[in-house]
């Protein structure tokens, strides 16, 4: 079975052998082309090379000489990858750590350049100098535990949250060796967690004061030793449960109204209740454990972003918002309950322990390494001319006013506003190109006269005024652009005739889809048929005559007359037929109350009787009557009212 620590009282022996763990198991041993030297002072007259340390030379010929040594090459390459060049006296030791030695160093070959030993030396260099790139440490993963190794074969697990917010990784080690002194009064942690209307909390010792130390035994007493005290004991705790949550469907109800709004029912007022409710115990019992919260090292939260305001950022809150003691909990926490906070105790105090060999931890973390995702190479961005915006052309003040005449008249056109067209048009009527001016395309109306949009807007009196006061032209085509295919389709269920044309053939009549604006059409085209082309251009079936209109008129209200005379007659047919038959059931009914003499020896249908008779089988003489009284009382209502109809 493994032995488990305690994180605040580790061993002695173990806390001196631990070492950060790194990525690879076995940290890297310092290399030697990073190792800072430094070269000795060189004269002003001496020949010295740029990048070997302490190289000087008395004349050319040796200057050249070392150009060629293996010392200087294997400097050029260290330099080119980034490294820093060593010494004649820590190149030797390389060059004796090989197992071939360099000889001919001084030799004119030039082949030498390209020697084996030289790449060798070089490739172990790169080799034992490796740190990881940029993008390794930053593709990899910052887990909620941070390991230590102790050779030969022990590692150790601690999370990082035991330690301050604001301790770099380097230095978790000198903060894991820090605690585990003893303090005056001990260490205490308090450990709230709220969820589902289930609260928990509890002050935690987890850290036994410094004066409180086990007794010596002495060997004289035959008492037994007592037992060691635990690190870790509960001061105080507290659970209790509101209702907050409807049962298999989870979120509180305060969420639930943010998102949908109030629900109005009895068991949203519970539920509102227990949050309100459960809100007050909680803050009730922050205040009573102020004193002992105000003392503890850590405090462990687990809640929800709503369920945090419980605690937080309140009048007279107990724990301020920036508090940094504050902690969440880094691993999955189950239903608040006095056992969970003790199992998350236990797994917070408790260090993680694990006895793997170096060639282990070094083939683990290589399979680690090779299963994250490469870095993506950025690619280079060639930069291309982008083309420029045309500017939009500022306009004049004479073009805005122009263009302000125009909205404002097409706006009272399809408005309908007669009045103050009217006197609009007298001022500027004719800086805008008359009645029959074509619309501008700025204004992007798909017609291509006033009278089309008046038409189309269905203005009845703006029509009637551009006919007879402005003579404006109803020839003029609709543009093949601007075909209205709701006109189309509205006309086809209205009383519109079917039109003249498709696309460019297409006049302000054939836009018309009220009766009215037709009819206006036809009066002008009988009151003035020497205008305009009514008939042909135009597309105008026929001029308006009153006689005749009134003569269809009157035709329609006749046949709506005769109409209603007889749905009158047939209903009085309906209801003479309906009152003969009820006289003839009611001398049926009569005929059938009568008793009758019945011989008991004939012979008796088998059902029983049918009929009318059924209403008052099995009743009293008294109760017979008084229904056939009914009977006879709703048949003669019905002959009054066909009489009184008549």
């Amino acid at each position: 079975m493994a032995q488990r620590y305690h994180v605040f009282s580790l061993p002695p022996e173990l806390l001196e052998t631990l070492v950060p763990r790194n990525l690879i198991s076995q940290p890297p041993p310092p290399a030697v082309s990073t190792i800072i030297q430094t070269a000795p002072p060189v004269s002003d007259n001496a020949r010295a090379c740029n990048i070997c340390l302490g190289a000087t030379f008395a004349d050319v010929t040796e200057q050249r000489s070392h150009f060629r040594s293996d010392w200087h090459r294997y400097n050029v390459k260290i330099r080119l990858r980034g490294g820093s060049p060593v010494t004649e006296l820590v190149f030797a030791q390389l060059v004796d750590g090989l197992e071939d030695s360099l000889s001919g160093s001084a030799s004119s070959d030039e082949s030498s350049d390209d020697s084996d030993a030289v790449k060798v030396l070089v490739n172990k260099t790169k080799r034992t100098s490796r740190s990881p790139s940029l993008s390794e440490e930053r593709q990899t993963p910052l887990t909620a535990l941070t390991w230590f190794h102790s050779p030969p074969s022990t590692q150790i697990g601690v999370y990082r949250m035991l330690f301050p917010i604001d301790t770099p990784a380097p230095s978790y080690l000198a903060e894991l060796k820090s605690i585990q002194e003893r303090v005056e009064g001990g260490r205490k942690w308090a450990m709230f967690m709220v969820a589902g209307g289930h609260f928990a909390g509890a002050i935690v010792e987890v850290s036994r004061p410094a004066e409180d130390q086990d007794s010596t035994f002495s060997a004289k007493t035959k008492k037994r030793p007592p037992k060691p005290k635990p690190e870790t004991s509960i001061l105080k705790h507290k659970t209790f449960h509101r209702y907050t949550t409807r049962r298999k469907q989870g979120g509180s109800q305060s969420v639930n109204d943010n998102s949908k709004g109030a629900a109005i029912s009895a068991g949203a007022m519970l539920r509102r209740y227990g949050e309100q409710a459960l809100r007050d115990d909680i803050r009730n019992l922050l205040l009573d454990w102020a004193d002992d919260i105000q003392d503890c090292e850590r405090i462990w939260l687990r809640a929800s972003v709503s369920n945090r305001r419980i605690f937080l950022d309140y009048e007279n809150c107990v724990i301020n918002k920036g508090d940094d003691r504050l902690r969440t909990f880094p691993f999955p926490t189950r239903r608040p309950t006095q056992s969970e906070l003790v199992r998350c105790l236990l797994e917070l105090t408790q260090v993680k322990t694990s006895h793997l060999t170096e060639e282990a931890l070094r083939a683990q973390d290589e399979a680690f390494l090779a299963s994250l995702p490469k870095p993506k190479a950025t690619p280079s961005v060639v930069p291309t001319a982008v083309p420029e915006k045309a500017k939009p052309q500022r306009l004049t003040k004479e073009e805005e006013a122009y263009r302000e005449k125009w909205s404002r008249l097409l706006d009272m056109i399809s408005k309908g506003r007669s009045e103050p067209l009217k006197s609009f048009w007298e001022r500027e009527g004719a800086s805008l190109g008359g009645v029959d001016a074509l619309i501008p395309e700025w204004t992007g109306d798909r017609h291509a006269s006033l009278l089309q949009i008046a038409v189309q807007s269905g203005q009845e009196d703006v029509t009637r005024w551009l006919l007879y006061e402005l003579h404006a032209d109803p020839t003029i085509l609709v543009p093949s652009s601007g075909v209205l295919q709701e006109a189309a389709n509205e006309s086809d269920t209205s009383n519109a005739p079917p039109l003249q044309g498709v696309g460019s053939r297409r006049t302000a009549y054939d836009l018309a889809r009220a009766r009215a604006v037709r009819d206006i059409f036809r009066q002008c085209a009988g009151d003035h048929p020497d205008w305009w082309d009514w008939f042909g251009a135009a597309h105008v079936p026929s001029t308006f005559n009153k006689e005749r209109e009134e003569a269809r008129d009157e035709k329609k209200k006749q046949r709506k007359k005769g109409l209603k005379e007889k749905m009158r007659e047939r209903e009085a047919r309906d209801g003479e037929r309906e009152s003969k038959q009820s006289v003839i059931d009611d001398e049926q009914v009569e005929a059938k109350s009568e008793p009758r003499s019945q011989d008991p020896t004939a012979p008796r249908k088998l059902g029983g009787s049918s009929g009318a008779v059924d209403g008052v089988v099995g009743l009293t003489a008294e109760l017979r009557a008084k229904v056939e009284r009914e009977r006879r009382a709703r048949a003669a209502e019905a002959r009054l009212k066909i009489l009184t109809g008549a």
